[in-house]
């Protein structure tokens, strides 16, 4: 699969639920279809592929060549079909439904139990004051409030509606994610520096914001495994320093909240800093 076609944006699959069509960013046939051989890399693999049948024209949105219509039935989740990717937007016609072709003797009236998955499933709750606070840029989508399932090897356990942000009292704000990476580079430049004149920390960061909202890691973008560290870094101690010191710079931030399907998340920022000659810090990110 060709960069362009990896961050292209990805049309979703599709749940049927309490007899609404809904939307679903979880791919519960893909995880399946990986463990699939020998099918000469046409449709059960990571590769890009065209359509079901290899035949058709790209489809930059639609890498995996299909798309998926699950449903809940029973307390139990089910595949119900494989269509050609966009099928379902024309109404007049009844798209063709490839699930014995991909699943063959799973196929039990009709359908296919997913009991290969175990986790989370979610999609947005109706709600006017909803609204979209995490996107990839290609697939998964993340909203304030969605309806979540929890499923056990194909067997829904539990059902509840979720609030994907906890806004603290004293948090700082997260849903404008771009405006994070001033907030860090504000505290990096507070931060009271020893040894500028010894060792130069100015380098590309990735910072961890972890579950309760405070930063739980920070490493250099660019080294991180012993063996960069060694090459590029002429002593351990240097580059030891400069990761501490960004790491405690950052210590007393408490963000907001982000959960992901109900549960807690964490989530990596990325931040560059340079240091000029008189001492003063310069905020590089992109």
């Amino acid at each position: 699969m060709s960069n362009s076609f990896a961050s292209s944006p990805q049309v979703p699959d599709y749940l049927v639920y309490k007899n609404d069509t809904i939307s679903t960013y979880n791919l519960f046939v893909e995880k399946y279809l990986q463990t699939r051989k020998g099918d000469k890399g046409k449709l059960f693999d990571l590769s890009f592929r065209n359509s079901i049948d290899g035949t058709e024209g790209t489809s930059l949105n639609c890498w995996r060549g299909y798309q998926a219509i699950y449903k809940i039935e029973n307390d139990s989740l089910f595949v119900s079909a494989i269509i050609d990717c966009h099928s379902l937007e024309y109404k007049k016609e009844v798209p063709k439904n490839y699930i014995e072709k991909i699943f063959g003797e799973k196929v039990k009236n009709g359908k296919v139990f997913v009991d290969w998955h175990s986790g989370n499933i979610s999609f947005p709750a109706k709600r006017k004051d909803n609204k979209e606070i995490r996107w990839d840029g290609v697939f998964e989508r993340t909203f304030m409030y969605e309806t979540a399932i929890k499923v056990d090897d194909g067997k829904v356990i539990e059902i509840s509606e979720q609030q994907n942000y906890i806004d603290l009292r004293s948090g700082i704000d997260r849903l404008e994610r771009d405006s994070i990476s001033n907030i860090l580079f504000n505290s990096i430049k507070e931060y009271k520096w020893t040894k500028l004149g010894k060792f130069d920390c100015g380098e590309r960061y990735t910072v961890v914001i972890g579950k309760k909202g405070k930063v739980t890691n920070v490493v250099m973008t660019d080294y991180q495994t012993e063996e960069l560290t060694k090459e590029y870094w002429d002593t351990k101690r240097e580059y030891n320093h400069c990761v501490k010191s960004v790491k405690k710079a950052l210590s007393k931030l408490q963000f907001d909240i982000l959960k992901r399907k109900g549960e807690p998340t964490e989530e990596n920022y990325f931040i560059e800093i340079w240091f000029k000659e008189d001492g003063t810090i310069e905020n590089w990110t992109d």
